[in-house]
């Protein structure tokens, strides 16, 4: 059986183009929500590994919905592998259990956390710039 899971990190951001394309892919289920992925307890996600069995297969459209380490994610998929579970990440392909495999998404993995930790900074820099700013506020405006 084919899952899907779809993650976007706030309640403005929208799912449908995940929801899109893990249709596409013939998906008999989808998990979605909307969760900050810095978190390991996502309910939804919880919930889809607790179901998975061997020979079942998890996708998700981008290695950064369901980890947000290059740590995590290697775990995440390592188990899912060792319990015959494939893992299908939509812009990279089906990870295999194998020395190329296993360099890939290791790399794949370093390349999403890099990628959240360059937001992460830029985010703080333009906080930064912003407090100069005599009239700045922080936080959403009421």
């Amino acid at each position: 059986m084919k899952y899907g899971y779809a993650r976007v990190s706030t309640a403005s951001q929208d799912l449908e183009a995940q929801l899109q394309a893990l249709e596409k892919e013939g998906c008999d289920k989808i998990y979605s929500e909307k969760f900050t992925g810095t978190k390991a307890d996502r309910p939804q996600f919880v919930e889809l590994l607790s179901i998975l069995e061997e020979g079942g297969t998890l996708m998700v459209t981008k290695l950064d919905r369901f980890a947000r380490t290059a740590l995590s994610g290697t775990e995440i998929i390592k188990d899912l592998l060792q319990n015959g579970v494939k893992a299908n990440v939509l812009n990279m392909g089906l990870v295999e259990d194998t020395p190329t495999g296993r360099l890939i998404l290791n790399v794949m993995s370093s390349f999403a956390e890099f990628e959240r930790d360059m937001i992460v900074e830029r985010t703080q820099e333009g906080k930064a710039i912003a407090k100069q700013n005599p009239d700045f506020k922080e936080g959403r405006p009421k």
